[in-house]
């Protein structure tokens, strides 16, 4: 799929969406990213999963990678609040290598992997590095994240805290330090947000999730703008 042939596809969607519609497809998928990502292991509490993705999206985190060797990764609609539709989500299901399978793919990807653990030597949100693309990984509510992870990781971060409370709500902890990490990208000269390109197959994405038959007819689209190259 070349560019020319996405921004065709992309404008025959317009010709259906509404112009609100597109208009906000337009000025979100301008602040979405995949500098920073999501992965949860083993999360088995429903609330945490939906604000998780919840927060992904209102941050313009555009994917969310989850590790599933005990427990399936659940979504609570009224929680969620749609945010599953926006937001690209990476399951690794297979209990046996599920968190070296994430991992490995995330290593491929570019990523530094970022353990959320009370480490003696962990960065906080504020002295993380983050000239690279980073993966902050989150445990389960109680046990957090499992050694073999924890062993993996390139860095390891906490929230200070100055209170008699051990620690966060997990889904609080993703909002607190996706709000500080997203605030200091704000702030960066390196691209960190997604391309033209990139952004146009995003909005290709979502305007087949919101369209009945979307898929179908993004396959028609395709196929029309290959006969008429032709």
């Amino acid at each position: 799929m070349g560019k020319q042939e996405n921004t065709y596809v992309l404008q025959r969607f317009r010709e259906i969406l509404t112009p609100h519609k597109v208009a906000l497809f337009n000025r979100i998928s301008e602040q979405r990213t995949r500098h920073i990502t999501i992965v949860l292991e083993d999360l088995f509490q429903e609330h945490n999963a939906s604000a998780v993705i919840r927060s992904c999206d209102c941050f313009g985190i555009q994917d969310l990678y989850t590790i599933e060797n005990k427990n399936k990764y659940v979504l609570k609609r009224n929680i969620a609040l749609g945010a599953g539709r926006w937001i690209d989500l990476h399951r690794f299901t297979n209990k046996e290598t599920a968190s070296l399978d994430c991992l490995n793919r995330l290593r491929g990807l570019g990523y530094k992997l970022v353990a959320t653990s009370p480490h003696a030597n962990a960065y906080t949100p504020e002295s993380l590095p983050i000239n690279e693309p980073i993966a902050l990984l989150f445990g389960t509510e109680r046990q957090g994240l499992t050694s073999n992870v924890l062993d993996t990781a390139d860095y390891h971060m906490a929230i200070p805290m100055y209170g008699f409370t051990e620690s966060f709500n997990l889904s609080v902890s993703v909002a607190i330090i996706l709000q500080t990490l997203r605030t200091r990208l704000e702030k960066e000269s390196f691209p960190w947000k997604l391309n033209i390109e990139e952004q146009e197959e995003l909005q290709i994405q979502w305007s087949t999730r919101i369209l009945n038959g979307g898929n179908a007819l993004e396959k028609q689209f395709r196929t029309a703008h290959l006969e008429k190259e032709f």
